[in-house]
């Protein structure tokens, strides 16, 4: 069966290369067909033929589960985060039973205002602390280090000591979310769904997919969707400063469908994705007087292209009313494309159709030229 399947699309690729020659006015010059057919069936033999049964169906299955399992990291921890200090993050510092040493809270100015700034040298100055290291320390580091200094002058000195301005550290939320936005990054851990939150969510024409996600100038691609449909965790990210998440638009995730069906075009596929059933209807359905319903295709392109195999071919057996459950179950990849092919009675049809009003058309011109001759 496999081996029909794979003639048939062999024979439909050539039928595409011999139509030049075999319809009227459509001949392409400079078109070798019998080199165009050995580079093509060298092609095929790169190419992966399945049938759509319920075998095919739960090897999907397994194998998407399968690539899963295997890219999934670690689950993020969030029990031992500790903001890190930088330059430009403000803070305020108190001593208790001290007042000359606390900044005396004001109507008119916020704490952000009235705080120590980390300066661009790394280090903040305080009352009998001047030039103390603070970036790149934790609240706790930094705190044992003031305590330390004010000790040489106070007593036991009990330190109130917090961040009041996220300055140093910022992650960016791009693409198509709601509200585009640059999120500081604070002591209260921002993950990547947090922040997707915090942009007002994903939009309409957003990918709910994948998104894009940046670390140090490398980009790797988190599947979101399989945090919301399948909870799984490790698809999140906490964030560090300057990483980038970008959400792309819908306008890759197409499918197209070609081929002998009522309204041939191109469907987008949606968050909850879409099945080859579905598209199938999207168009309106095969031509019922000229499609081959044996003869329904999916190709779709690997993109690793391991084993050399450069693509995998999938067919539909659709005169069976089992093949519609199957077709509902055969979920579409982006870039997929679908190919109805036709019934051979109707594409003789088509060639006769197409043949006949130029024979009609040269018995015209053949009758006049006599008329002519005649008269």
């Amino acid at each position: 069966m496999l081996k029909y399947s794979k003639k048939l699309v062999v024979s439909l690729s050539l039928l595409v290369l011999s139509g030049c020659s075999m319809i009227p006015g459509s001949h392409i010059e400079g078109v070798d067909i019998e080199l165009e057919r050995s580079t093509l069936e060298q092609d095929l033999s790169n190419v992966n033929i399945s049938i759509i049964d319920s075998a095919l169906i739960s090897q999907l299955k397994d194998s998407q589960q399968a690539y899963t399992q295997a890219k999934k990291y670690t689950p993020i921890l969030t029990d031992d985060y500790d903001y890190v200090l930088g330059i430009g993050d403000v803070l305020s510092i108190g001593v208790w039973d001290h007042p000359e040493l606390t900044i005396p809270a004001a109507v008119q100015r916020t704490a952000e205002f009235d705080g120590f700034r980390i300066q661009a040298d790394g280090t903040i100055t305080y009352a009998y602390a001047a030039n103390v290291p603070a970036a790149g320390k934790t609240i706790r580091e930094l705190h044992a280090v003031l305590v330390k200094k004010l000790s040489q002058v106070i007593e036991k000195p009990q330190l109130d000591l917090k961040v009041v301005g996220f300055k140093s550290q910022r992650a960016y939320v791009t693409g198509e979310v709601k509200n585009p936005s640059i999120l500081p990054i604070s002591e209260i851990p921002l993950t990547l769904i947090d922040a997707l939150n915090q942009a007002g969510g994903l939009s309409q024409r957003a990918d709910w997919r994948t998104v894009n996600f940046t670390r140090d100038n490398k980009t790797e691609i988190i599947r979101i969707d399989d945090f919301y449909t399948r909870g799984d965790i490790s698809q999140n990210r906490l964030l560090k400063h300057g990483d980038i998440i970008h959400v792309n638009r819908t306008d890759n995730q197409k499918v197209f469908v070609l081929g002998d069906v009522a309204k041939a075009g191109s469907i987008e596929i949606n968050r909850y994705g879409l099945s080859l059933a579905e598209a199938l209807s999207d168009v309106g359905g095969l031509n019922e007087k000229t499609a081959n319903a044996n003869g329904v295709f999916v190709l779709r392109k690997r993109q690793d292209n391991e084993d050399g195999v450069i693509a995998d071919v999938y067919q539909l057996y659709a005169q069976n009313v089992v093949a519609f459950v199957l077709a509902d179950q055969f979920k579409l990849e982006p870039r997929d494309i679908v190919y109805v092919t036709t019934a051979p009675i109707a594409r003789w049809n088509r060639l006769i159709s197409q043949l006949v009003p130029t024979v009609e058309a040269l018995e015209s011109i053949s009758t006049i030229k006599n008329q002519g001759t005649i008269f």
